[in-house]
């Protein structure tokens, strides 16, 4: 019984993992008004490829919009190789939306 339960356990396990999406992220730059503000972020997406698509703008733009910002532009879509090289330049908004 025991074995069974394992190899069972096993089974569902390596189905997850193999359902697992890539770590994805965009860079974007956004502002808000009255006064004008600007920022330069990065966030976490869901994107499956890690490509540009009109899903990851909308989504951005939502996560933003709920915060008082609007986006301008999503500048790039990178996987954990990009990352700690726009820590820096995120500041305050590195993974914060």
């Amino acid at each position: 019984m025991y074995a069974r339960f394992m190899t069972c356990a096993f089974a569902a396990f390596l189905c997850l993992a193999g359902q697992a999406q890539a770590v994805c992220y965009a860079d974007y730059k956004a502002s808000r008004e009255d006064p004008l503000k600007l920022h330069y972020g990065v966030v976490r997406i869901d994107a499956e490829p890690c490509t540009m698509s009109d899903q990851v703008l909308q989504d951005v733009a939502e996560r933003l919009k709920a915060s008082g910002w609007k986006l301008l532009q999503v500048q790039s879509v990178f996987d954990d190789s990009g990352l700690e090289q726009r820590r820096k330049d995120a500041g305050q908004y590195f993974l914060r939306f």
